[in-house]
Order: C-alpha cells, then structure tokens, then sequence
C-alpha cells in the first residue's frame, strides 16, 4: 500500500507530506482547493507523463516522492529487481520535474527510465475517475481482469510456457526444413566436393609439414654436393694418405738411426692417417643421412599442389580444408537422413501445438463461464449506483486462428447505458461520471483479485444524490476491506464512511520581504501568493467538515446534528 507521499514545488503545493493507512481514505475540500493537483503529483511519481507547467511558478523544479509497502512476492518487486534495483524494505519511487519541461525518475534512490517507473507504478496504484486517461479501461487489461476474477492466473502462466516450447520447436522443424532444402539444391555439388575431400583427405596443419620436409630436402641437395666434393679431396686421385704413407714408410725405414726425432715423425704421421680415415668415415655417414629419394621430394610438391589448389577452389585456407570436408558429410548426412530427423521436428511441433490449444480451447471456456459469473456480480452492484437502466457485458471474441501466449481471446467490457441501445466499448459509450461508477462496480465484483494494492477514485460521486452516493460510499468501505483506497469526493455520506479524513484547503502566504527605494530597506508585505494545504481531521473536526459538505458556506446546528448521524450511521 501507499505508505507516505512528499510533495515539494508542484503547482499551488509548495510542501507537503502525507501518510496514509489501510482501509478507506477520503480527501475532501472545497472546488479549486487542489484535490486534482494531489492526484496529478502522484501519477507524476507513477510515471505519468512529465509537463514543466507542473513545477510551481518561481520554482526550478519540483519533486514527488511516493513510498510503499508492498509484499515480497508483489510484481513490483520482481520488476524492480530485474531491472536492477534494490527490492527489499520500502519500495521508493521519486520523480523530479523540472521547469523547462524535462525530468528525472529514481527508484530506490537510483536513476530510472521513466519507462520503468511508470511499469512499476501501474502494478502499485490505479487511478480512477471521471477521465478516460486515468481510468483503468484499456482492452488489453479486460482479460487480465477476467482471469483475476476467475483465479486463472496459474493456468494463463502454463499456456504461456506452453506456447513458448511450440514456438521453439516450430523454430527448429523451421530450420531443419530450410537447411534440408538447401542441402538438396546444392546436392550435387555437395556429393562431388565431399568426394574430392574424401579422396584428398586433408589433415590439419599438413601444409606447414610438408612444406617443411620440402624446404630441408632442397638444402640437402647443396649440402650433399660439398660433401661429396670434400670426400673426393681426402679419398679421391690427390687424397693426401697415400703420399703420407709412403713418408712414413721411408721413415720407418730409417727409425733405427735417426733416435727421438724420427719416433716423433713417425707418431705424427700415424696420428694424421688415423685422423683421415676417421674423417673419410664421417663424411660417408653425412652422405648416407643426407641422401633421400628424389621421387619424395616430387610427392611433396604434388601433395602441395593438390592441397592449395583445392583450397583456391573451395575459397578456404589449407588448414581448413579438413574442417570443410566435415561439413560436407554432415550436410550429406542430412540429406540422407534429413527426411527422418524433420519428420520428427515436425511431430514434436504438432505435439506442442496440438497441446497449447486444448489448453488454449480449455481456457477459454472457463474465461466464458467467468465472464457471465462476473457480469451478474456487476450488474447486481449497478441499481444503487443509479444506474439500474444500464447493462453491462464481457464480449469474449475467440478464434482458434489466433494463438498466442494468452491463448484464443480477445476481451473487452461493454456496457449499455440506456433502454434499446447496443452495447460498445465502455470507453466510448459511458459519460464519465457513469464510467466511474462502472469502474467501482467493476472493483467491488472483483475485490482484490486482479487489482493494484492501492486504488484511487477520483470524485466518483460527481452529480449523484443523496442515495447514490451513500451506495457509493458503502462500496468503497466494502473494497477497502482488501485493498487501499483514497478517494477525492464532495459527497458527505462517502466521507462519513472513510476511516481517515484530509481536509485540503487552499490560502494565501506570504512570499517573503521586499526591499523599497535605493539602498533604504522599507518593511513592506510581499504581494500575497496561495498554496495548498492538507490536514488529517481529528473526530470533531471531521464533523465540523461534513456539516460543512451537507450545508455549505454557513454550517448550521442542523447540519452538525446530521453529521453527527451520518458518521453514526
């Protein structure tokens, strides 16, 4: 409910805070006293659209703040909270209007798209009256009204889950569909690449490979030549051994005369021709390991071609041609088997859908049964709202061709406010004081079932007797057993049955002090500027005001006496 409502710089209300209570709250006053003003503070902090006339003249800016106590399982919590604001204690919707027409929304004391403020707002509070703007008369809330009315909210939840499974597996049979077509437009094509690929059967990363093995096989060309260049000096036709060999044969031939010298010949000798043959040795053996089949480099530079120009013709580097040829088998294996796995997306989209209509078909006959329960309620409620002569109707348009989330109907609330006259839209056939009183009507058949914790009426009495208005009266104490409700009225008999009593009056201030002349002060009263002002009526002044409402201007002792016998009554 709406605990408290701050008002700062907002037309004639220069400061104001409220608090309210459960039950029945009236606000009474005289004309132009700035009833409507408190209620165009409030939708503003609602969400209502923002007007920089709004802002109190001589003022920057103004502000509402409006603070409720909601429970935790409320709508408004959950909207809060996915859009990222806190959601625990009191729910704090404050709105800044500006004078030059723009404005800022806070929830929580954290900025807010007005858009969001105004979401929550509509779950917190409706204002209802004697204008289609405020009233809560759009067709595409009647449904909801009617599900509330009838408590079938849960099953209204299930068909929306219901239709979103539909709707995903209608999208997946849609697009097995779309690539099974595709597959058997490009069927040849695909059957002669995937059979290339499969011939080729690319591997990843196989280009680098190769193109490495190729690179040192053409340096190993070069080196083999040196080598074998090297091996013809030290073992060819002027290899150096056999020379060496003869020195060391004449030498030995002299060891026996020529003392320690020779014997160091003769070991260096020996030394050289071990140290020949072992390089002749490692030469031989670099050849051997740098030989290779010449054949191999051939197949090499085949492999090479046939990769790249099979990625030149598919339009994918080398790499990916493997990855390719995957996609291929698997679009194949769609068209193969395509036909068994759509026929299966297909039977389970039909399953869903044959589903969500005996749902949506089931639905609709209790929305049916619900409608005509709801229209007796309210046309009992109709005769002591003086509007005995009116009818009122729940025209359901149901059509299986339209599905969606909400299942096959279309409600909207007509009524007949005359004999001999066809029902239209409530919206457009009732006076707005009548429209009103249709609202009431409406929320007392549904209590606090599909209805905000918080209503507001906004001088619903307009233009009713005495009668009426007590009928009046008597309903909204009846509908503040459940929710919240304030009403704006002039009828003395709604007030005598609120349980809290705000008196606004309007009346003059005074602006401030002026200076006269140059440079000599002169005490001077301003000229003189209204504001609106709002009290909460103890029991005799609450009396005082509804002898005031029964009497006028001159509040008699036979007003107070009856006064005294309505808030009796």
């Amino acid at each position: 409910m709406l605990l408290s409502l701050s008002i700062r710089d907002i037309v004639l209300i220069d400061r104001l805070d409220l608090e309210f209570s459960e039950g029945l709250s009236v606000l009474t006053g005289e004309t132009g006293a700035g009833k409507s003003i408190l209620l165009d503070a409030l939708a503003l902090a609602l969400g209502a659209r923002g007007d920089g006339a709004l802002v109190r003249h001589g003022a920057v800016q103004g502000q509402v703040i409006a603070m409720f106590d909601v429970p935790a399982a409320h709508p408004a919590r959950a909207l809060a909270a996915a859009a990222g604001f806190a959601a625990e204690g009191e729910l704090i919707l404050r709105r800044i209007q500006l004078a030059d027409g723009r404005s800022r929304a806070y929830v929580n004391d954290q900025p807010a798209g007005v858009q969001v403020l105004r979401a929550i707002g509509a779950t917190l509070v409706e204002i209802h009256g004697q204008h289609a703007d405020r009233a809560m008369i759009d067709p595409a809330a009647h449904r909801a009204l009617v599900d509330g009315f009838a408590g079938l909210e849960d099953e209204v939840a299930d068909l929306a889950r219901l239709h979103a499974g539909w709707r995903e597996a209608a999208r997946q049979a849609a697009e097995a569909a779309a690539r099974l077509e595709a597959s058997r437009r490009e069927a040849d094509y695909l059957r002669h690449a995937a059979a290339e690929l499969d011939a080729l059967a690319p591997e990843p990363g196989e280009e680098e490979a190769l193109a490495t093995r190729r690179q040192a096989m053409m340096q190993a060309e070069k080196t083999i030549v040196d080598l074998r260049d090297a091996a013809d000096l030290i073992s060819g036709e002027r290899a150096p051994g056999p020379v060496i060999l003869a020195a060391l044969r004449r030498i030995e031939r002299r060891r026996d005369g020529g003392g320690e010298a020779l014997a160091g010949a003769v070991s260096a000798l020996e030394t050289a021709l071990a140290a020949l043959d072992e390089a002749q040795d490692g030469l031989e053996r670099a050849l051997r390991d740098s030989e290779f089949e010449p054949r191999e480099l051939e197949r090499i530079e085949e492999r090479l071609f046939a990769l790249r120009a099979a990625a030149r013709k598919y339009h994918v580097p080398v790499d990916e041609l493997a990855a390719l040829a995957v996609r291929h088998a698997a679009d194949l294996d769609m068209l193969d088997h395509g036909e068994a796995q759509l026929a299966a997306l297909e039977a389970r989209a039909r399953e869903a859908e044959a589903l969500l209509r005996a749902r949506a078909e089931a639905l609709s006959a209790k929305r049916h049964h619900a409608a005509a329960a709801l229209d007796a309620a309210i046309a009992a409620e109709l005769p002591p709202l003086k509007l005995e002569r009116a009818r009122f109707s729940t025209e359901i348009d149901s059509d299986p061709a339209r599905l969606d989330a909400s299942g096959i109907d279309r409600v909207e609330f007509h009524v007949a406010t005359n004999p001999g006259t066809r029902p239209g839209p409530m919206m457009k056939v009732a006076s707005g004081g009548e429209l009103a009183r249709f609202m009431l009507a409406l929320k007392v058949a549904l209590a606090d079932r599909g209805s905000a914790p918080t209503l507001v009426f906004d001088e619903i009495d307009t233009g009713v007797g005495g009668a009426v208005a007590d009928a009046i009266g008597a309903r909204l104490a009846r509908l503040a057993g459940n929710v919240q409700v304030l009403a704006v009225t002039h009828a003395p008999q709604v007030a005598a049955r609120a349980a809290h009593h705000f008196h606004i009056a309007k009346g003059e201030v005074t602006a401030g002090e002026v200076t006269a002349g140059e440079g000599t002060p002169e005490e001077e009263r301003a000229p003189m500027r209204f504001a609106t002002r709002v009290i909460r009526l103890a029991p005799e002044a609450r009396r005082e005001e509804i002898a005031r409402m029964l009497s006028g201007a001159a509040i008699t002792d036979e007003a107070r006496a009856a006064a005294r016998r309505l808030l009796e009554a």
